[in-house]
């Protein structure tokens, strides 16, 4: 076969996914196709490329979409006072309770340039001081390591229960961005949370 066309299986090898999930892309003329005479499907490489692209570009779109209204459905939950009955939370004075509610931006806000970002360069540094804020803050309020955990697990559970409310009302419908926002919000935030418990240790050792 020329190398201009490509066939359903390795136009799948080639973007990373299912041969079925291409009959499905086809089926549904999602991604350009040509049928042979014998009924195959045949795909040129130059219509693939250009997909490619226009695709990309109305995933980055539907990206920042999504994340905004995730974003203002967490906030609003976090200032709607859900925090007053958490066990760890009623253990704080005022001022520790306003500089956690701020550790809870400071993660959406972090969140948001990483997941807006094309590369996510700086996420690795950006969740390791985002864990040791976390870790500290919660030391010099003395909240043990349980607690801390369950501190900043409600602030992860109040932003993927936003996820999913956007999800089931979203007009963007694309697996691509579900499952890449998915995908990267729970790589950052395991980096968080095991930051936080390294931290700990550290201290403990210490």
């Amino acid at each position: 076969m020329s190398s201009d066309w490509l066939s359903l299986s390795e136009i799948a090898e080639e973007l990373g996914v299912h041969p079925s999930t291409i009959r499905n892309w086809a089926d549904q003329g999602r991604i350009p196709v040509h049928r042979t005479p014998g009924g195959h499907r045949r795909f040129r490489r130059d219509e693939v490329t250009l997909w490619q692209q226009a695709d990309q570009a109305n995933t980055v779109s539907e990206t920042q979409l999504v994340l905004q209204n995730a974003l203002k459905r967490t906030r609003f939950q976090i200032s709607e006072g859900g925090l007053s009955s958490e066990s760890w939370y009623q253990k704080l004075d005022q001022q520790a309770r306003q500089q956690y509610r701020q550790s809870g931006r400071s993660l959406l806000q972090a969140l948001s340039a990483y997941l807006s970002s094309e590369t996510g360069s700086s996420a690795d540094a950006e969740a390791r001081a985002l864990g040791y804020e976390y870790a500290v803050r919660a030391r010099r309020h003395e909240l043990n390591i349980m607690e801390a955990t369950q501190a900043f697990l409600f602030f992860r559970s109040n932003l993927l229960d936003a996820m999913y409310g956007v999800y089931e009302a979203a007009s963007v419908q694309s697996p691509f961005v579900w499952s890449n926002l998915f995908r990267r919000i729970t790589a950052f935030t395991d980096h968080v949370m095991i930051t936080i418990l390294d931290t700990f240790t550290a201290f403990d050792k210490g």
